[in-house]
């Protein structure tokens, strides 16, 4: 078992560093190869979640039914293609807008298979006992590639042009398909069924629903996504083009907080261990809310870069301690035969209201500023930890 998690958490890791290397790669192509203006970029962003989730809507079905493995691996071969058709139509300057939409679609919708199909995967791979640990590791791996992935990503772009980190992430997923194809334990899968009915398809929504704690987990969740995800577009437009920041200058803002995260994910256990997971949950979920909001004072030159970096490691501090709680919480209370079609449709949903967010901020920003629309999201963060779970885990005593 050991050393099957070592191979899953390999593959993860891999993808995760390429993901993590084209951080902002296609905001940044879209403003400075193809010179799109706040609201295209935007609609890049919102327009491939949307249709990503609606693509991926029947998937965690498809998924649950099948083995967890081969799932994971045709994954990671159709991102690699689409993610590699961006450096070759660069590079016969055949690149459009439209493209950029289409594999942001397919990479989209082969991501929340993927995600359906690990996590389910993990949880038959590791025990109960076991898992906020597992998750914790991942969460940990997460938050350093995304420290240092970005500023490496910045320099190459800089030194090589826009698209070498999209080539980078596409070569990831080929590692990944690799890594997942080594692992040699058992496999996990749903009793096959003829037929999809309507009803197969919201499963995953009403376990979500009929659980009061992970409800309230599952609308905290995705409303605090959907909020901070919205500005990150205005972001790119507001540092990249406003301000006038660097390529390496605006993967730097986002690389060094991730340490944060990194160091949140390490405390997340010994957190949990002297407090009680709804403890930790409760105060790390209040203070993610908060900082924000520490966006509005961001300007040009270094103290603007040093604003970012200060507001973002804070609010992934709390993150990495605040994600695998969340995570191990969500596996628990979802039965075995219903893990993919919980993840799928928590992520479905997720990237829609994403979508739909990123879509309305884009509008916001252009009539206004992105500045405002970055400030307009901070407050109405302040009021999402009123959706956190109000009583304790059951293991909490």
């Amino acid at each position: 078992m050991e050393a099957d998690l070592r191979r899953l958490w390999s593959a993860y890791a891999v993808s995760t560093y390429g993901t993590w290397l084209a951080f902002g790669a296609f905001p940044l192509i879209a403003v400075q190869a193809l010179r799109a203006p706040a609201f295209a970029v935007s609609v890049l962003e919102a327009a491939g979640l949307a249709a990503a989730a609606v693509c991926a809507l029947p998937l965690g079905w498809w998924v649950e039914h099948r083995p967890k493995r081969p799932v994971m691996i045709a994954m990671d071969l159709a991102r690699f293609a689409a993610m590699a058709s961006v450096p070759a139509a660069y590079a016969f300057d055949v690149l459009s807008y439209g493209q950029l939409l289409v594999v942001s679609v397919v990479a989209g919708t082969a991501n929340i298979a993927f995600t359906a199909a690990s996590g389910a995967y993990l949880k038959h791979l590791v025990p109960r006992a076991r898992l906020l640990g597992a998750n914790g590791r991942f969460e940990g791996t997460s938050w350093v590639a995304t420290a240092a992935g970005p500023p490496v990503g910045g320099a190459l772009v800089a030194l090589l042009g826009p698209v070498v980190t999209v080539l980078a992430d596409a070569l990831s997923y080929l590692l990944s398909a690799l890594g997942v194809l080594r692992i040699r334990g058992g496999d996990v899968s749903a009793p096959r069924v003829a037929r999809c009915h309507v009803a197969d398809l919201l499963a995953g929504g009403r376990v979500i629903a009929r659980d009061p704690v992970l409800r309230r987990l599952f609308l905290n969740s995705i409303l605090v996504s959907g909020l901070i995800m919205a500005t990150t577009p205005l972001l790119a437009v507001l540092l990249l083009g406003e301000y006038r920041f660097s390529a390496w200058e605006y993967g730097l803002a986002f690389g060094v907080p991730a340490l944060g995260g990194f160091a949140g994910a390490r405390l997340s256990t010994r957190l949990v261990r002297r407090y009680g997971r709804h403890r930790v949950l409760t105060a790390s979920g209040w203070l993610r809310s908060l900082f924000p909001l520490g966006l509005v004072f961001v300007g040009p030159g270094v103290p603007g870069l040093v604003t970012v970096i200060v507001v973002e490691g804070l609010l992934i501090t709390c993150m990495g301690v605040f994600n695998p709680i969340h995570a191990t919480e969500r596996l628990h209370r979802t039965p075995a035969d219903h893990a993919a079609r919980v993840l799928g449709t928590w992520s479905v949903s997720s990237k829609l209201l994403r979508a739909g967010l990123m879509a309305g901020w884009g509008v916001l920003g252009t009539l206004t500023s992105p500045l405002f629309a970055i400030t307009v999201s901070g407050v109405l963060l302040l009021g999402t930890p009123l959706l956190l779970p109000r009583r304790g885990f059951e293991s909490d005593g």
